[in-house]
């Protein structure tokens, strides 16, 4: 029958993310949504003409005769717009986009430091040493704990975070006045060296009110999309700033540099206030916590969470860490290998991150995640292992074999790809356990793990040379192998308030 025919064709299609499929709109929203549209449709076939539609000819819904509807009714607005028909995934998109820029903006002074500023330095003439002595001014980022009860219980997370992004951006634009290195200075001048601590010190701020303005804001069904979107948006920060920069303007100046820099923070600190997602932050309550740190602990699975995220990249940091120099030891070109150990592993985690941000917003566990991720990562280890190991028996070498060549790089990219995902799921866990955490010790809690978590991957990848120096390349990665298994043990001491 036609009339079937087009109520077919207008009936969503299974994977139609208002219906409830991909877990971000509940069944029992769906159902009153496709109801909504059922009864709409009866209400305008009710009084359209039979002899209006023609075999095989759309419904009145879809007609472009304004005539076959009913005066006074219209189509629904839902039906070119599936998300419009489910308010939680409308309000998901309403958080996830300021969160999105704003995780996107703090991903900037990471690369601006580790990446771009030591270029633009070098180019001014400072030597290797002055460059290297420029990583001290990561100092504030190891003291979040000391300011991190202040954005608990003085002013609110949205004021917080403005008023740090605003600072950054004054930052920029004073850096942007002052030359980093003038011709009678040997060094970085202490007006310069003063404003990239401020610099730090403002990044650090908005890392904590960020941090806590995502636990407040995201429900728990919204912690999947959500610390993807923290994940992703901050990696291709810090690509941009690393070096997408010079590379869309080749002769960038110093000044250029922090001008763009001090725009695009004043954009973000009018985002943070004026984004109607973050304007519903309640204000926090004056705090009864006087003796935090067992505050802090008392928390439901605190304890297993921060041992978790300080062993969980254990293994996998030192490996990355070396896995690169000893192919080019090996015979792998330095372009190509900066190629793939640039490009695509950051490439890679973003797509691994992603996915893990799909599997979680369908309905995957994070802890089942983790564990079926942590078991392919040690596999991707092990083979990453073999194939070192094979590289040192006599004859072996990447310059002279391409299949040699090609599977170590598809090693290195796919371990990347496992770090994405094993990341993602893990800021999950990180996330889902401060939000048990009293509303005015939250912003404290997640900086506690993050900072353990952080802790735990500068561990191996500054003592992974070491290691290979005084240990020896085969019993180091042994040693790696070894500290990948721990996070699986982990998992399985995990408590249940954290399922």
């Amino acid at each position: 029958m036609p009339g079937a025919a087009a109520r077919g064709a207008r009936r969503p299609a299974p994977g139609t993310l208002w219906a409830g499929r991909a877990g971000l709109c509940g069944p029992r929203e769906g159902r009153a949504a496709e109801a909504s549209q059922r009864t709409e449709r009866k209400a305008v076939r009710g009084v359209a003409p039979p002899r209006a539609r023609l075999a095989g000819s759309p419904g009145p819904l879809h007609s472009s005769a304004p005539s076959l509807a009913a005066p006074g009714l219209r189509a629904p607005r839902s039906a070119g717009f599936p998300w419009r028909a489910c308010p939680a995934l409308a309000a998901m998109h309403g958080k996830l986009l300021p969160l999105a820029g704003l995780y996107l903006v703090q991903g900037l002074p990471y690369g601006l430091q580790s990446g771009l500023l030591p270029i633009l330095l070098r180019s001014h003439g400072l030597s290797l040493t002055r460059v290297g002595m420029a990583k001290g001014l990561y100092t504030p980022w190891l003291f979040k704990l000391a300011w991190a009860p202040l954005v608990d219980r003085r002013g609110s997370p949205r004021a917080w975070l403005t008023l740090s992004t605003g600072a950054l951006g004054l930052a920029c634009g004073l850096l942007a006045a002052v030359p980093p290195a003038p011709a009678d200075h040997v060094g970085l001048p202490t007006t310069v060296m003063g404003l990239l601590l401020l610099l730090n010190l403002g990044a650090a701020v908005q890392d904590v009110a960020l941090d806590t303005v995502a636990v407040q804001l995201l429900e728990p069904r919204e912690l999947g999309p959500g610390n993807t979107v923290q994940v992703v948006a901050y990696k291709l920060g810090a690509a941009l700033a690393g070096g997408g920069l010079l590379a869309l303007f080749p002769n960038l100046s110093w000044p250029l540099l922090f001008l763009l820099l001090a725009a695009t923070y004043c954009l973000a600190a009018v985002l943070a206030w004026t984004a109607p997602a973050l304007r519903q932050l309640p204000w926090p309550q004056p705090s009864e916590h006087t003796h935090l740190l067992q505050d802090l602990m008392a928390v439901p699975g605190t304890l297993w969470t921060a041992g978790f995220v300080l062993t969980y990249k254990l293994g996998e940091q030192g490996a990355a860490s070396l896995f690169p120099l000893l192919l080019l030891d090996r015979g792998a070109s330095a372009p190509e290998l900066g190629l793939w150990n640039g490009f695509g592993a950051v490439a890679c985690s973003i797509v691994g991150s992603a996915l893990c941000g799909a599997l979680l917003s369908r309905h995957w566990q994070p802890l089942a995640l983790l564990k079926s991720v942590l078991w392919l990562r040690l596999g991707g280890l092990a083979c990453q292992t073999a194939l070192l190991f094979h590289l040192d028996t006599p004859g072996a070498s990447l310059g002279t074999s391409t299949a040699l060549r090609g599977m170590a790089l598809v090693s290195l990219c796919l371990q990347h790809f496992l770090g994405g995902l094993v990341t993602t799921a893990t800021f999950t866990v990180m996330m889902h356990c401060s939000q048990r955490a009293p509303r005015t010790l939250q912003a404290t809690h997640y900086s506690l793990l993050a900072t353990l978590e952080l802790l735990g991957k500068l561990l191996l990848g500054t003592l992974a040379g070491v290691l290979a120096d005084g240990l020896g390349l085969h019993p180091c990665f042994t040693v790696f192998l070894m500290l990948s298994v721990l996070p699986l043990v982990d998992l399985g001491m995990a408590p249940s308030t954290l399922a």
